[in-house]
């Protein structure tokens, strides 16, 4: 009798809840961390053109940068699954095969980051922690130095700032392309990945045997944000005081 009634209620469940037509894809911790590298990104920017007296500003936002990026990176290995490196970059042939798919129409959907799109996430984790590393240890030879100057010699330090700041435009074509890439997706595929990015969804339509998260390890997160903040500091807090070297 009692199972009799366990089922029961369990149909109707079934007839009165709504089917999810959605996959939960990215976690919480991946959509904060995009977004706010756009910011901080931006904010880098915005007190590096406002000028030295913004310099400490500036600072700041490369510092966050930095946290971020290295967060994105332990992410990348031990976060959910559609975030974790080794369920989304994939061997060259195949991003050579869906590149050919894509400009036939005839490219599968992914539930994560496609093949291309794997291949941005790697480039840009790169180049802005090459940017970000490189100016702890830059100076502008007027004023400001980079908290990390001292662990270098000033001909050293010039280079790695000629460095910092050239890589500045490669980046900004890194991301028109990407932001361009997005749009395309959202216009002419009808995949909305900045919806996706801000929901953490998916529609279901199109991604078979797709496997959906059932949380977000927001504590794990946390965990690893407190750590790489609490090394960075360490680190800028232990380098060797020094005062701009100007040869003169």
């Amino acid at each position: 009798m009692t199972e009799q009634i366990v089922d029961a209620v369990e149909s109707t469940t079934a007839i009165d809840s709504p089917v999810d037509t959605h996959l939960k894809i990215w976690d919480l911790p991946t959509r904060v961390f995009h977004w706010l590298l756009v910011v901080s990104f931006i904010a880098a920017y915005v007190t590096n053109w406002l000028g030295v007296s913004y310099f400490t500003y500036h600072l700041w936002a490369g510092y966050f940068v930095v946290i971020l990026l290295v967060f994105r990176i332990l992410w990348g290995i031990v976060g959910t699954h559609h975030a974790r490196f080794a369920n989304f970059v994939r061997h060259p042939i195949e991003s050579i095969r869906y590149a050919l798919h894509l400009t036939k129409g005839k490219a599968k959907s992914y539930p994560g980051h496609n093949p291309l799109g794997a291949l941005m996430v790697l480039t840009l984790l790169l180049v802005l922690l090459l940017q970000a590393v490189t100016g702890l240890f830059a100076n502008d030879e007027i004023f400001n130095i980079g908290p990390l100057y001292g662990y270098v010699s000033h001909e050293l330090s010039l280079k790695l700032t000629a460095v910092h700041k050239e890589l500045f435009y490669w980046i900004v074509g890194a991301v028109v392309f990407h932001v361009g890439a997005v749009l395309f997706y959202v216009f002419v595929k009808r995949e909305n990945l900045i919806k996706a990015m801000v929901t953490g969804k998916k529609p279901v339509h199109g991604l078979h045997e797709a496997k959906t998260i059932d949380s977000s390890r927001i504590w794990l997160a946390l965990v690893l944000i407190v750590i790489i903040s609490a090394v960075l500091a360490w680190i800028i807090v232990a380098a060797p005081e020094a005062s701009l070297d100007l040869g003169y």
